[in-house]
């Protein structure tokens, strides 16, 4: 779905009003080098338990989990990374999704990936496949090698 005007006023106006599975898209983030890789992504939806690293403003540098994520107004919350109020009580701070990147991936919803590997997981699985062909190979080969007689056991046969 996208705006078919070119008038700025309906634009901003379908921004505003866009469905949740396309504010949810709007709120991505940029993924470190390590991720981009694997994933073959250069961004990537944020959800609730990835790892962020804020790369702009006040909070600069610092990290943590992602504790909320409001598609609404296009926020969210890291914990850890708070503000006190004038009454002295703490809250967190609301950050934009573009000024984070991604340092690591909430990998427990199966659906997020859709059947995707990451590329370390796939050399791993490969490597493991390997290993198995390996070892039965080489039992195959201790099974298959005739045993040695010694001189003995031979003098017995012929007995």
């Amino acid at each position: 779905m996208k705006v078919k005007s070119s008038k700025p006023k309906k634009q901003r106006k379908f921004h505003y009003k866009k469905p949740l599975h396309m504010k949810q898209q709007c709120l991505a983030s940029h993924l470190n080098k390590k991720l981009a890789k694997q994933l073959e992504k250069r961004s990537i939806a944020l959800r609730k338990g990835d790892t962020v690293k804020v790369m702009r403003g006040k909070m600069k540098e610092k990290s943590g989990k992602i504790t909320g994520v409001n598609y609404g107004k296009g926020i969210v919350f890291i914990e850890n990374i708070m503000r006190k109020k004038a009454n002295g009580e703490e809250v967190q701070v609301p950050l934009k999704a573009s000024n984070l990147l991604v340092t690591d991936l909430d990998k427990s919803d199966s659906k997020r990936f859709k059947g995707k590997v990451l590329k370390e997981e796939k050399k791993k699985d490969e490597k493991a496949v390997e290993v198995k062909e390996k070892t039965t190979s080489v039992k195959k080969e201790e099974k298959e090698k005739p045993v040695k007689e010694t001189g003995d056991e031979k003098e017995k046969k012929v007995q």
